[in-house]
């Protein structure tokens, strides 16, 4: 899409005046000041806390929402519908927005008056961006706590050691989440480049599958908290690391499972059957499940849908422990690629090759079975050849 009558949009810079009603600008307070001399403005609250706010944001607060609209040029209904998007929490009135704010919101409203987003766009773009970040500032903080379970230094707080901390990391963890998400934008724009024609940029023939971790609804009462979080954290972090070695795509993880993608069968079978072989030799972790179907699926912000993505989570839930069922169609595929023989029969029987080490992987046929609003499905039994 693009800028209305061919031109190019305007630069969105912050305006230099505040509205009549907002506070009189004043000089900038530097953000990275140490704690004593960040003055808190006498907000309501933790004073350690609105210093660590104001770190974390550059800014201090200086609007209420209602300033913050009119500073940005945006109605009031439109600001609320961003920060709905972004996850922030309804404030009423309180002075609790900054510059950054209002620079965000001028920008979004921008790229709609330039044609360059439409307003429902503009929203899921707010709404995706805020959902990741949200998960990912809650990681990150998990994870930086768990290393200040005991003070540095005798007679410190949490809180104070937090906020050097901060200052330290802020400005290094900011450059590396824009590198990588640079990195990811330029694969997924590879993709999108890739597609035939428009209609394959949202349907597109996948591999979808699941691994499943078996028995973790009991295993959630045997084990303490720490224990259950530590064992899930490892789970996910060896699938997302096979996953991305061997080419997939891990879409996401749900505690005890993970869904990931990819572009062609055999890719597909080769995680299945890592994760299996890796997570198995694991003492601490329990039997898996893999189920991987393969078909037309619909991708819709960083997700995936439809028909196939049902019949790989149900090929999990009937798969034997520690064990890859896939269905008719990844199967044709395996076999049309030359990963797998259409049977044992064609390796060892008369006028096969006998060359089975040309083939990665085995298939065999098992039951044929209902399954809950997929009807009666085939599946097979994935291993490795040799």
């Amino acid at each position: 899409m693009t800028a209305a009558d061919g031109e190019t949009p305007r630069p969105v810079e912050p305006e230099k005046t505040l509205p009549e009603e907002g506070p009189e600008r004043g000089p900038r307070k530097d953000a990275r000041k140490v704690p004593d001399e960040i003055d808190a403005g006498g907000e309501e609250g933790d004073p350690l806390a609105l210093r660590l706010e104001a770190l974390i944001l550059g800014a201090e607060r200086r609007y209420t929402p209602f300033q913050a609209a009119r500073a940005a040029g945006v109605s009031m209904d439109l600001a609320a519908r961003f920060w709905r998007a972004m996850g922030f929490a309804d404030i009423g009135q309180a002075k609790a927005l900054t510059e950054a704010d209002v620079l965000a919101l001028r920008r979004l409203a921008g790229l709609v008056e330039a044609g360059l987003l439409s307003e429902p766009m503009a929203v899921q773009v707010a709404r995706s961006t805020g959902q990741t970040t949200a998960r990912l500032a809650d990681w990150q903080i998990d994870s930086f706590l768990e290393g200040l379970t005991e003070p540095q230094e005798p007679g410190l707080t949490r809180a104070e050691i937090t906020y050097p901390l901060v200052e330290l990391l802020l400005p290094e963890l900011e450059e590396f989440l824009v590198y990588v998400w640079r990195r990811q934008l330029a694969a997924a724009t590879g993709r999108v480049v890739q597609a035939q024609d428009d209609a394959e940029m949202v349907d597109r023939r996948l591999a979808v599958g699941f691994a499943d971790l078996v028995g973790f609804t009991r295993l959630t009462r045997r084990l303490e908290e720490e224990e259950l979080g530590e064992l899930v954290e490892a789970f996910e972090t060896t699938a997302a690391d096979l996953v991305a070695a061997h080419g997939g795509r891990l879409i996401k993880t749900l505690g005890d499972e993970v869904l990931y993608s990819a572009d062609d069968a055999g890719t597909a079978a080769e995680i299945g059957l890592r994760l299996i072989e890796t997570l198995g030799n694991d003492e601490t972790m329990p039997e898996l499940r893999v189920g991987i179907a393969f078909g037309t699926v619909t991708t819709r912000m960083g997700d995936v849908f439809g028909t196939t993505v049902n019949l790989a989570s149900r090929l999990t839930s009937i798969a034997p422990k520690d064990a890859v069922l896939v269905d008719s169609a990844l199967a044709e595929e395996l076999t049309r690629s030359g990963d797998a023989p259409k049977s044992e029969a064609e390796v060892a029987g008369p006028g096969g090759s006998g060359e089975a080490s040309s083939y990665r992987f085995a298939l065999q046929p098992m039951w044929q079975r209902p399954v809950r609003g997929l009807g009666v499905v085939e599946p097979w039994l994935l291993t490795r050849r040799g």
